[in-house]
C-alpha cells in the first residue's frame, strides 16, 4: 500500500494497494477537485452567509463560496502543513489556526496518517492554545474509489439511520432516511452508485465497537472501506456525476467522515467547545475490501 499526502490542506492526494486506487487520486500539479482529500477545520461544510454568533456577537468569516454566499470547508483549505515526523509508513503534520476575521480564537491541529497491515489511518487532534474556550469542528473529503470500476458496477453502502433535511445544502432539522427524498436515500441496505445524485448530510450512523463502516464494493464484493470514530458521528455522501478524474470525468462519490454537519457553528449540532488547554481527537480510515 501506498499514500501521497500533501502540505497544503495535509491532503490525501492518493492512496494505492498494488497500484489501484482506493481513493480518486489528483496530479501533483493540480489543485484538488471539489475539495478532494482535504482536511476541514475548524468547521466541515458551511457556515450560512458566513455569519455566525459568539456570545451575542456576530461573527463574519470570509464568504469563499461566492455562488451561493457561504463560508466554505473551513480556514485551513489552502493553508500549508507543517511536517513534524516521517517514517516509512506514517506522516505527522500541524498547523496553527491563527485569529482572523471571524474566527477570534487560536487553535493547533494536527493530522497523522499511518499505513497499518489493515490500510490507513488518519487520526485528527487539535488543541485550544488561546486564553478562551474556542468552538470546533473536523472533517475529512476522500473520494473512495474501486481502480477504474465504473459507478454502474458499484454499491455504496452507509450505516446511517437519519438525515438532515436541508436548504441549500445548509441543515435544518434531523428525520428518519424512510421519510426523506431521493436527495438523501436509505443507503443501509446497499444502492448502486449510479443511481445516486446526493449532497447530503447523514446522522445516526450505526457504531459496532466504536466504529462506523461505509463501504464501495463491485459485484463481487471487493472494494474499499471507509470507517470512523464516535468522535465523527456524522458523514456528508456526495456523488457528482461529471467529476473531473485524472482520467476523464466520471461519476464518483465522497464519503467524508464529520464531527458535526455543516453550519454548526450556528445550529451548534455535534459542535465541540474547548476549554483553554484542552485537546480534542478523533480517527478514521479507509480499508481494502476482499483485494
Amino acid at each position: 500500500m501506498r499514500a501521497t499526502v500533501t502540505e497544503v490542506a495535509a491532503g490525501l492526494r492518493e492512496l494505492t494497494l498494488e497500484g489501484v486506487d482506493l481513493v480518486e487520486p489528483f496530479a501533483e500539479d493540480a489543485r484538488p477537485a471539489k475539495a478532494q482529500g482535504i482536511v476541514l477545520a475548524p468547521w466541515g461544510g458551511r457556515v450560512a452567509g458566513g455569519d455566525w454568533k459568539l456570545d451575542g456577537e456576530t461573527q463574519r468569516l470570509a464568504v469563499t463560496e461566492r455562488d451561493k454566499g457561504n463560508a466554505s470547508h473551513g480556514l485551513l483549505r489552502f493553508s500549508p502543513y507543517r511536517l513534524l515526523d516521517q517514517s516509512e509508513s506514517r506522516v505527522l503534520l500541524q498547523a496553527t489556526i491563527h485569529p482572523q476575521p471571524g474566527w477570534p480564537f487560536l487553535i493547533d491541529t494536527f493530522v497523522a496518517y499511518e499505513l497499518t497491515d489493515d490500510g490507513l489511518a488518519v487520526t485528527h487532534e487539535a488543541i485550544n492554545a488561546g486564553a478562551e474556550r474556542a468552538p470546533w469542528a473536523c472533517g475529512a473529503h476522500p473520494f473512495l474509489a474501486v481502480g477504474a470500476t465504473p459507478a454502474e458496477r458499484l454499491t455504496l453502502t452507509v450505516p446511517a439511520a437519519r438525515a438532515f433535511n436541508a436548504v441549500d445544502l445548509i441543515p435544518t432539522d434531523e428525520t428518519l432516511v424512510d421519510a426523506m427524498d431521493a436527495s438523501a436515500p436509505d443507503l443501509r441496505g446497499g444502492r448502486l452508485l449510479a443511481e445516486l445524485d446526493i449532497d447530503h448530510n447523514y446522522a445516526g450512523l450505526e457504531f459496532i465497537d466504536g466504529i462506523a463502516t461505509s463501504t464501495l464494493l463491485d459485484e463481487q464484493g471487493r472494494g474499499v472501506e471507509l470507517w470512523q470514530d464516535a468522535a465523527f458521528p456524522y458523514a456528508v455522501v456526495f456523488t457528482p456525476r461529471e467529476f473531473p478524474a485524472v482520467d476523464g470525468p466520471r461519476h464518483a462519490v465522497a464519503v467524508e467522515p464529520m464531527s458535526a454537519p455543516a453550519n454548526a457553528l450556528n445550529s451548534g449540532h455535534g459542535l465541540v467547545w474547548l476549554e483553554p488547554g484542552e485537546s480534542w481527537r478523533g480517527r478514521w480510515g479507509i480499508a481494502p475490501v476482499g483485494m
